[in-house]
């Protein structure tokens, strides 16, 4: 309980506003409660007050990495996780609790099959690369090397060999190919151990089109954005694993225009239209020149995987792809596609006839979506002016969506709320209420963000 007030009581703080909260004494207030959380075992609530001072600092350094959606999820997060451990109890307790360090389990002898490597560059300036491999019973995992370095150094580990057993193979390689593994050792999240007890050596790799690939593209495409939506949620257990990644087979349409850019338009199955965009925009990648070149080939049908990209219309960020040729793969983030591996090396970019986006912006839902983001950079002072807001109301209820309708209402009139005593002195603001009403608007606003994804995706609907 002390814990818990200690790390709510410092995020409720953090509510009133970046203005006047990002300086020494709030990030000091909440690195202290993340130490007392350490203390105290509850690793994840220390790491959450840990995430919301970094996210503080940035916005304080006008760091252009920025995101107040990020600042958001952080602090919800912060919050839920602060008023679950004094009620939580058996398997939830664990889970809010969290772990300090993701423990590695035993899993036996693997056979594993390569799917693609992609280059892993961060804002905080690491480098490195991720190569996905798949075990015969189809379940996903990673070998990963990410180390101070930026692009550059993602681009050159590509070309080292695996840190896993014996295994010769470089990152590239083992993409194509396969391992044997004794052994192994598996974290939460599917990433091997190279633990001094592993043993692995290369096999015999197996195509996309092969078995036991082949089934990861025989699952429909709603189904595997309910299972990515599962495992990325905003706010999912961090030690609940799975896999983000999508399996689709494609054709090609052509290049869509949108307000940030362009991205590739494509066809899959069900008749749903994807968006397939650029997974890093880092000029020494080869991401944004594939798609411009596979923009040029409408009509092409390629096998892709992609990384589910929640939004209201399906869209995928593209990390590999089978070669335009028909022989081979792209990892489409490190090999460079040539005009000449096109079907038809003389095509022009065909131009797709604009598509609706989907945006949530373009819904009532949005109303309350931007009081909730407007909450951490203007503070709670700024909800409380904000009047009647009876309009807004009524228009998010025309939409059907009447919970969203009193969460704001909720929202707004906690945020003015000041009572008096019996002398006409104001009284303390209720920040536990507020904080409860903002934190159920945050959550919801994701939730109903996430069925607006899997909806997209079920050609049904």
């Amino acid at each position: 309980e002390v814990v818990g007030g200690d790390v709510t009581g410092g995020a409720e703080r953090v509510a009133f506003g970046l203005g006047h909260l990002a300086g020494a004494v709030t990030q000091s207030a909440l690195l202290r409660a993340a130490h007392t959380a350490r203390l105290r075992h509850l690793p994840r609530a220390a790491g959450a007050a840990l995430a919301v001072v970094t996210l503080l600092r940035a916005a304080r350094a006008g760091d252009p990495s920025y995101r107040t959606a990020d600042l958001v999820t952080a602090l919800a997060e912060l919050l839920g996780t602060a008023r679950r451990v004094g009620t939580a109890s058996g398997a939830e307790l664990a889970a809010v609790r969290g772990r300090a360090r993701r423990p590695y389990s035993p899993d036996g002898s693997l056979r594993l099959y390569g799917l693609f490597t992609e280059p892993v560059v961060t804002d905080s300036g690491h480098g490195g690369v991720r190569t996905w491999v798949a075990g015969a019973d189809g379940r996903l995992f990673t070998v990963g090397d990410v180390a101070p370095g930026g692009a550059g150094r993602a681009l050159g580990v590509a070309d080292r060999a695996v840190r896993l057993g014996d295994s010769a193979l470089t990152h590239r390689e083992l993409g194509r190919a396969g391992l044997a593994v004794s052994g192994a050792t598996v974290s939460p999240d599917g990433r091997l151990g190279a633990g001094k007890g592993v043993r692995a050596v290369t096999a015999r790799g197996a195509a996309w089109t092969e078995p036991p690939l082949a089934a990861l593209w025989e699952t429909p495409p709603s189904e595997q954005v309910a299972r990515a939506l599962r495992s990325t949620s905003r706010y999912a257990d961090p030690d609940g694993g799975g896999s983000d990644l999508l399996f689709l087979d494609v054709e090609l349409l052509g290049a869509v225009r949108e307000p940030g850019g362009a991205c590739l338009l494509a066809l899959c199955e069900g008749g749903v239209r994807v968006r397939l965009a650029v997974a890093d925009d880092e000029p020494a990648l080869a991401h944004r020149d594939n798609l411009a070149l596979l923009a040029a080939a409408p009509g092409a049908r390629l096998r892709i995987i992609g990384r589910l990209a929640p939004a209201p219309h399906p869209r995928l960020a593209l990390l590999a792809c089978s070669h335009p040729t028909g022989e081979g793969t792209i990892d489409l983030g490190l090999d460079r596609l040539r005009r000449a591996d096109l079907p038809d090396p003389a095509a022009r970019a065909h131009l797709a006839p604009p598509q609706p986006t989907g945006s949530v912006g373009q819904s009532p839902l949005y109303l309350l979506e931007r009081r909730v983001e407007q909450t951490v950079p203007a503070g709670r002072a700024a909800l409380g002016m904000l009047g009647d807001v009876t309009a807004e109301t009524s228009r998010i209820r025309r939409a059907g969506l009447p919970t969203a309708a009193a969460l704001l209402t909720a929202l707004c009139a906690s945020a003015g709320r000041r009572d008096r005593d019996l002398f006409g002195r104001l009284l303390p603001a209720d920040t536990d209420g507020f904080a409860a009403y903002w934190l159920a608007a945050a959550r919801y606003t994701a939730a109903v963000a996430e069925s607006l994804c899997s909806a997209a995706w079920d050609p049904t609907t």
